[in-house]
């Protein structure tokens, strides 16, 4: 006999109390029956009435929005975004929360992922508790950092672009974001007509003058003519392949760090702030303490950020392996580190290649996993390699905390933690993790 589908509690209010901020942008509070609610929009300490966005009677939690504050909390502040706000546009989280509680808020939670997924105490892990903002980011009151150097707009049914709405394929339409680099904004994505494309991404190069389009087309249709506002290369995503191919321009743009400019092709990864790869090669280095003749691997390695900085530090007679799985990203990073006979870029998956390198010794590690992280098998490798120093950058506390209690495991303990508000407005935070042996001179 089948089991009658549970009643869908979508749209029901409930007032309650909120308590603590929780990882994903949202705070925890409880129906009055004990239900666990996460609730956007709202602050820890608040009365609110929050009104179901997802869940149903007898799960385990649900989504909820705050569609009216009854006691607002002393951080909240009016939203600068017209289009921040419950059931708008998803991309900011805590644009109603003054921008030094924001750090607070992400401090607060990667203090929680450290305590609960890595049993460390902040003291344990070398944090001083501070999320520290980006050089430049400080803005008067009212203002956001324009900080985001790629942005990805969704298309509605009429052919305007928008930002998606939180968890949804809806689509809401704007007329600027702003938290959009100046170099995004001025291309005037928001006033064409894209009509056919599914999505436009649009990037601004912070090395250099490079803007670059890529449309994804809906299946069938014809790519319009790009006259945006300022010069770019444009690239569209394969209907069959999902590839990104070059239709006009460069295929690739070109940002710089560290003193060294960088080839990213085809839409690759690269750091989204503006200031962000300079703010973590310089927390990276500054841990590691690269001397001359150290060998070192970068794992995850992208374009190569990493490996050309230890490449410049380790001298002639060290040496770097690269590995990254991304076909594109290797072949920008082997273009960008050419000049050095000491680096070698390895294709395939971490997991996979790390263990054919037949490498069994290494003097330092930098690890710049995906959000999901490294997990426990490579952790677990690494960990046998008696690496004096390991640093390991991550977007996410979460899979940082987890993958740090591995490598407590490994023999392995925090020596300092670094933590950067990277993506103001939103939830997310950028950490730099220094590891060394428990025992010294392991």
């Amino acid at each position: 006999m089948q089991a009658e589908p549970k009643k869908s509690l979508v749209g029901e209010e409930y007032e309650v109390e909120v308590g603590p901020v929780a990882h994903g942008g949202h705070c925890i509070a409880r129906t009055a029956e004990g239900q666990v609610l996460f609730v956007r929009h709202t602050l820890p300490g608040e009365r609110v009435v929050a009104r179901v966005t997802e869940g149903e009677e007898g799960a385990r939690f649900l989504r909820a929005d705050a569609v009216e504050v009854l006691d607002a909390a002393k951080d909240r502040i009016e939203a600068p975004c017209p289009y921040a706000g419950p059931g708008r546009c998803g991309g900011c989280d805590w644009q109603h929360v003054k921008p030094g509680a924001q750090r607070r808020f992400k401090g607060e939670v990667l203090a929680e992922q450290l305590r609960r997924l890595a049993g460390l105490t902040p003291e344990e892990a070398g944090w001083d508790g501070t999320v520290m903002p980006a050089e430049g980011d400080k803005v008067p009151a009212g203002e956001v950092p324009a900080w985001r150097t790629r942005v990805q707009y969704a298309v509605d049914a009429s052919g305007r672009a928008g930002l998606r709405r939180h968890r949804s394929h809806e689509v809401e339409p704007i007329d600027h974001c702003m938290i959009a680099a100046p170099g995004v904004s001025e291309l005037g994505i928001e006033k064409r007509d894209w009509s056919g494309m599914e999505s436009v991404d649009a990037i601004a190069a912070t090395g250099s003058q490079d803007r670059q389009v890529i449309l994804t087309p809906k299946p069938g249709a014809r790519l319009p003519i790009v006259e945006l506002d300022k010069p770019v290369s444009v690239m569209r995503v394969g209907e069959k392949d999902r590839g990104v191919h070059r239709v006009h321009g460069r295929p690739f743009v070109r940002e710089r760090a560290d003193d060294r400019t960088y080839r990213v092709g085809s839409g690759g990864f690269w750091q989204v702030h503006p200031k962000a790869a300079d703010t973590l090669v310089k927390a990276v280095m500054q841990g590691l303490l690269p001397r001359k003749g150290d060998t070192a691997l970068d794992l995850y390695c992208g374009v190569g950020l990493f490996a050309g900085a230890l490449a410049d530090r380790v001298g002639e007679k060290g040496a770097v392996l690269g590995i990254e799985s991304g076909k594109r990203a290797v072949e920008d990073a082997r273009h960008n580190l050419a000049e050095f006979d000491r680096v070698r870029i390895e294709l395939g998956k971490v997991e996979a290649v790390l263990p054919r390198t037949g490498i069994t010794e290494v003097d330092l590690v930098v690890l710049d996993p995906p959000r999901a992280g490294a997990g426990r098998k490579t952790v677990e490798h690494l960990s046998t390699l008696g690496a004096r120093r390991i640093a390991y950058v991550a977007c996410d506390p979460a899979a940082l905390a987890r993958d740090l209690g591995y490598f407590r495991e490994g023999g392995y303990r925090v020596r300092t933690l670094r933590a950067f508000d990277l993506f103001p407005m939103t939830h997310h935070l950028e950490c730099v993790a220094i590891l060394e042996p428990t025992v010294k001179g392991s």
